[in-house]
């Protein structure tokens, strides 16, 4: 069911004021715990002792709260449960790298500098989504603020070491109490915390920044995540939930991630990640090229980074349009592909080396100075303050 912004706005009656940052309320946790240790720990297993609620109901937002870490009590007829009327967002805070620097010296930090890495993009991509399920707009500037103040609160949970980060959720569910397929009248905007080590850990024995895992890839030909007209540009929890099935029977047969196609069996996104390749096309240009903004590719964070990054370089053609997967096995069987990866804010960047289709496997070169590694660190660089950047967005705490 879809509701123009008209029609929004006929549902909640005029656009309600927005939360504030100045309005936000803390109740800590007495004796918090520390800081486990990070090695070996599985991504988004830890959690911070506190979160962030905001909850909208009788057409107005409530004052923010940070409030310790607990479950929510919710009827078993509220929407979220019934009609996927959730979204969210996925972020990081980092360690300044000057902070990180100190601490391997055994220094003991009087103020910790943390960084958010493009969170206006974040939020304003939840922003979008919300109003993909009908929910009530906010001010962006204000859940940055209020971002901000969480994670100096919970500033002894980002890692203080390079390739270690604050993973954070913020998430909007639909909390009305009623069966009928309708958008939710009130909504919980929450924020956790979850201090995280590399998403694909690198093989045993290796370690650092450089050490980035490569992936198998499985074509997937008979699912599709997204269509055009759909909601494959939005971060619905129901687009994860359904390449589940398919992406569970690719690991039964051996492969990491699926590659998904869309109607015309366009090159669309790797699992839940945008997918790049970088080749020489038939008229001998060298181009990286990924699948345009057409309402079935998420609007990656990374993505645009990357593509950023990729223009300011001028190296070579950086195209977003539509190929296709015959296009990618023609490509790798004359030699042409240089590589392919992955990108998304939990991974970064995701080097492949292995793509499956129609029953045969074809190599992928993984060269070793790649420009996935390169992107890499220029990213990494930026998120830790080790390259200034407007990008980079310094809190004190």
């Amino acid at each position: 069911m879809f509701l123009s912004r008209r029609g929004l706005s006929k549902l909640v009656g005029s656009a309600p004021a927005s939360f504030t940052a100045s309005a936000l309320t803390k109740t800590l946790v007495a004796n918090p715990p520390p800081l486990p240790p990070m090695k070996g720990v599985a991504f988004g297993t830890v959690f911070t002792p506190h979160m962030v609620i905001i909850d909208y109901a009788d057409g107005k937002w409530g004052a923010p709260q940070i409030v310790p870490f607990a479950n929510f009590s919710l009827p078993p007829q509220t929407s979220c449960f019934h009609y996927a009327t959730e979204c969210f967002e996925g972020m990081k805070a980092y360690a300044d790298i000057a902070d990180i620097e100190k601490v391997a010296k055994g220094e003991k930090l009087t103020k910790q500098h943390i960084r958010l890495f493009r969170p206006d993009k974040n939020v304003a991509r939840l922003q979008d989504s919300m109003h993909t399920l009908c929910m009530p707009p906010f001010d962006a500037t204000e859940l940055v603020k209020v971002i901000e103040e969480f994670v100096r609160t919970e500033r002894d949970y980002v890692p203080k070491e390079f390739g270690y980060s604050l993973y954070l959720r913020p998430t909007a569910i639909g909390t009305a109490e009623t069966l009928s397929v309708v958008p939710s009248s009130s909504v919980r905007l929450f924020v956790i915390a979850s201090p995280v080590g590399p998403y694909y850990p690198p093989p045993e024995g290796e370690s650092g920044s450089a050490a980035i895992k490569p992936v198998k890839l499985l074509v997937e030909e008979k699912h599709k995540r997204a269509w055009p007209g759909g909601t494959g540009g939005s971060k619905l929890g129901a687009n994860y939930a359904g390449p589940m099935l398919a992406q569970e029977e690719a690991h039964e047969r051996g492969y990491d991630q699926v590659l998904w196609l869309g109607a015309k069996d366009e090159v669309q996104e790797v699992g839940s990640m945008n997918f790049f390749t970088l080749w020489k096309t038939k008229a001998g240009k060298t181009e990286l090229i990924t699948a345009p903004l057409d309402g079935t590719i998420l609007p990656g964070v990374t993505r645009a980074s990357i593509l950023e990054l990729a223009r300011g370089w001028g190296e070579f053609e950086v195209s977003e349009r539509s190929y296709f997967v015959q296009e990618l096995v023609e490509a790798l069987q004359e030699g042409r592909v240089i590589e392919c990866f992955g990108c998304g804010t939990a991974a970064i960047v995701s080097p492949v080396n292995l793509l499956a289709y129609r029953g045969k496997e074809y190599a992928v070169p993984c060269p070793e100075n790649s420009i996935t590694r390169r992107f890499l660190h220029e990213i990494l660089d930026i998120q830790y303050g080790k390259t200034p950047s407007p990008w980079s967005v310094e809190v004190i705490a």
